[in-house]
């Protein structure tokens, strides 16, 4: 395991260990070409404080980094840079544009050129049609996804037996509280973590933070296809709110729950109860709303 700034990542071929209550099935899968090439995640500046003093501050990192897929530009994201090589992967993932890890030979992430060029197998299908219809979301950070925003929503099939107890959600609620964040260094950040799902326990797997949520859930995407990780059997939190875009996302990873500190929107409330995940709200200390999928909620573990 490789902690980057405040970041849990893990790396493909990595020897990471895990808890016995995280326990995944691992696929086998073909080798990918990847840097490892980490940005600081804050920077020192200096501000005058209300009393008139010099301090020095942390502020977050943002860079721009475009995205190149078999030497062809695609976009171009502001990121804190923590887990870029995740970040491209997930990306590809969470839009659709690759279906499996296997389609990707290698992921580069060169920073003097502020570029991360992914090369793949056999080139993107369908890239111009995809790439042609853009939809504007309300995701910081992002604000742009391809192709259709409903594709293969209904193709979408969560695990039915899944649950989630109120003790699980609180030991996941008290373990974001207390974990060591670049928001409570510097503020401007978004984070996402996934988390086991086992009784009464939870147990945060990644923590990523980004300059917009949609980043922090397409690195997370990305590092589960590159740990082999699977969804069915975990939790997923977000600091932001539960828009269409962020259901879908989990949704695609095949996660049946989704927590937020925040609140949601009417799609995104509509999505979920559609593909039937649980979705909880406003979530903080004890104190939480269950808007969606009452029924894998359990009030005793």
């Amino acid at each position: 395991m490789t902690r980057i700034a405040g970041t849990t990542t893990r790396h493909a071929g990595g020897g990471a260990t895990r808890p016995a209550d995280a326990a995944s099935v691992r696929k086998p899968r073909s080798p990918i070409l990847l840097t490892h090439a980490a940005r600081p995640a804050t920077f020192d500046v200096t501000a005058v404080d209300e009393h008139g003093e010099i301090r020095d501050v942390p502020i977050a990192g943002e860079h721009p980094l475009t995205l190149y897929v078999d030497k062809r530009e695609v976009l171009t994201l502001m990121t804190l840079g923590a887990a870029p090589e995740a970040l491209a992967i997930g990306y590809l993932r969470n839009q659709r544009l690759v279906q499996t890890l296997d389609e990707i030979v290698a992921v580069q992430v060169d920073w003097d050129t502020n570029a991360v060029a992914v090369k793949t197998r056999h080139g993107l299908a369908d890239l111009e049609a995809k790439t042609a219809k853009r939809t504007k979301t309300s995701g910081c950070g992002q604000g742009t996804v391809f192709g259709d925003l409903m594709q293969d929503i209904d193709s979408v099939r969560l695990p039915p037996g899944a649950t989630l107890t109120r003790s699980a959600l609180y030991d996941l609620l008290e373990q974001v509280r207390t974990h060591e964040t670049i928001y409570k260094q510097a503020g401007a950040v978004h984070g996402c973590a996934l988390a086991s799902n086992a009784g009464a326990h939870a147990r945060i797997l990644q923590f990523v933070e980004d300059v917009g949520r949609h980043n922090a859930v397409d690195a997370i995407a990305g590092q589960m296809w590159l740990d082999g990780e699977e969804g069915h059997d975990k939790i997923f939190y977000t600091t932001g709110r539960l828009t269409s875009e962020m259901v879908i996302k989990a949704a695609q990873m095949a996660i049946p729950f989704l927590v937020s500190r925040s609140g949601l929107t009417q799609m995104g409330h509509e999505i979920a109860r559609k593909v039937g995940m649980t979705m909880i709200g406003r979530a903080t200390n004890r104190h939480y709303l269950l808007f969606t999928g009452a029924e894998r909620f359990r009030a005793d573990a």
